[in-house]
């Protein structure tokens, strides 16, 4: 019976070979019974004693699978071989349009991404090579847009405009140091209190004369008045010589536009050049230059952008100001210092008097236009030309709710009227409320400022004030400033 069933399965095994293909007639025939493949089994090593050891057990595994696939028990059909190769072909999917799009899309921004790397990163830095091979040696070149508009291109041969910026302008910024000097104390009050407090300034002029706040230096002088206290002194250094103070002067200075300017017995110093305020616009760069926290960190260099120009700020005190805004850093000790454009011209003068303090990135600066024509009639005049002058001052606690609380109108309670001024010989009085200048209303201190500052002194001008329950209708004749230290 073993030998039939023997039979059977050599002829099966033929029928199959035969269906394969002739390039197959060579192949081993894995369906012989178990006494076959034991017999190669244990015939291979008699023929082969000399064999690699690892052929002996790969055979030997070979004659193991053999016999253990024979001993199964698989039941196989009569017509039916052992084993078939069948070969699965696999399934050609179809490219959708939506990847073809998808493919485009990437492309395409694959392809920008890396024009704009080119441009951006490769092309300034192969450009001074390619230069020379033409021998073009300028820093400077020009191009074209389609509307015939060239623009300038300020800076080619530094991997940042900033670091030639600060190498342009950081000769012309110094240090300030004032030095306080307590004036004295009695049984109930201590006037004044020592101590060194420091600043920022700008060389305007070769000669010796530097630009910055009033409020650097006020400390050291005598209330409305450019002489120094007693013990206390303002010093300048240079930032190519620390170690050399100079004694500074005060020429003038002026606390409604917070400008001062001193002097040093110096000459050929590198003067900074003054830009256009007017032309800055939000977005353009910004570097601001000066000394926070004292001489240890000299012309430290703080870039950003143009946050918002014509920023109206009010203090504590009712004075208002027009400022550049800022997101490069002012920090204390930058008072006094310069922002920069990116042609490395000053535009503004820092100030931290009226930096904000409740919100990060948020810096001020007195725009160079204003700060430098106080500037020139400070050294021209010892105080600012031209100004109109009043002569009083006002209460800021007044406003409408305390006007509809006493039922009188709003307008400007006068506090002080100082005498021998232009309000003063009018019949301005204290307590008297201003509604109207020159036939308008004028409810805050800087409406009255404006009204004021469109008129030059010896102009007659209408005034409007409330008293004791009358309108009185007055003409004021204006002053002209003269003590830059004056309220209005």
């Amino acid at each position: 019976m073993e030998d039939f069933n023997q039979e059977n399965e050599n002829n099966n095994n033929i029928n199959s070979v035969n269906n394969e293909n002739a390039n197959q007639e060579n192949s081993m025939d894995i369906g012989h019974n178990e006494s076959n493949n034991t017999a190669a089994a244990n015939a291979q090593p008699e023929n082969n004693q000399n064999a690699d050891p690892q052929q002996h057990d790969q055979a030997y595994a070979q004659s193991a699978a053999s016999q253990q696939y024979a001993q199964s028990g698989v039941s196989q059909s009569e017509n039916k071989a052992y084993y078939k190769e069948n070969v699965k072909k696999s399934k050609q999917g179809r490219v959708g349009t939506g990847q073809l799009i998808l493919v485009s899309v990437l492309s395409a921004v694959l392809g920008a991404g890396a024009m704009f790397s080119a441009s951006t990163f490769l092309a300034p830095a192969i450009q001074p090579t390619v230069n020379s091979w033409f021998g073009n040696t300028d820093q400077t070149t020009a191009a074209s847009s389609n509307n015939g508009v060239y623009k300038k291109v300020e800076i080619t041969q530094s991997t940042s405009p900033v670091e030639a910026i600060v190498e342009k302008v950081s000769p012309s910024i110094v240090g300030i140091e004032v030095t306080v000097q307590a004036q004295g104390s009695d049984f109930f009050f201590n006037l004044g209190q020592s101590g060194v407090g420091y600043g920022s300034g700008i060389i305007i002029k070769s000669d010796g004369y530097i630009l910055t706040n009033n409020h650097v230096i006020e400390s050291a002088l005598n209330q409305n008045s450019n002489t120094l206290t007693n013990g206390s002194k303002i010093q300048v250094v240079l930032s190519n010589n620390k170690d050399k103070m100079y004694t500074a002067q005060v020429v003038g200075r002026d606390p409604k536009t917070d400008i001062a300017v001193l002097k040093i017995n110096a000459t050929n110093l590198p003067a900074a050049e003054l830009g256009n305020s007017d032309n800055v616009k939000p977005g353009e760069l910004a570097v601001a230059i000066g000394n926070p926290e004292g001489f240890d960190f000299m012309n430290s260099v703080t870039a950003g952008i143009i946050s918002g120009i014509n920023r109206t700020v009010q203090l504590e005190d009712g004075q208002e100001y027009k400022l550049i805004q800022t997101d490069a850093a002012i920090n204390p000790g930058n008072s006094g210092g310069a922002l920069v454009n990116s042609q490395g011209q000053v535009v503004g003068i820092n100030t931290v008097k009226i930096a904000s303090t409740a919100v990060e990135g948020i810096g001020f600066a007195i725009p160079i236009n204003e700060a430098n024509n106080i500037a020139q009639s400070l050294m021209e005049f010892k105080y600012v030309k031209g100004r109109p002058y009043l002569g009083l001052s006002v209460d800021q606690r007044f406003n409408s709710d305390v006007a509809k609380q006493y039922n009188v109108p709003n307008g400007l309670l006068v506090y002080e009227v100082m005498p021998l001024t232009a309000a003063y010989k009018a019949g301005v009085q204290a307590g008297d409320i201003i509604t109207k200048f020159d036939g308008k209303t004028v409810t805050t201190f800087s409406e009255l400022e404006d009204q004021k500052n469109t008129h030059k002194p010896g102009d007659k001008v209408s005034m409007e004030v409330y008293r004791n329950g009358k309108t009185l209708n007055l003409t004021v004749t204006l002053d002209e400033e003269n003590n830059s230290v004056s309220t209005n």
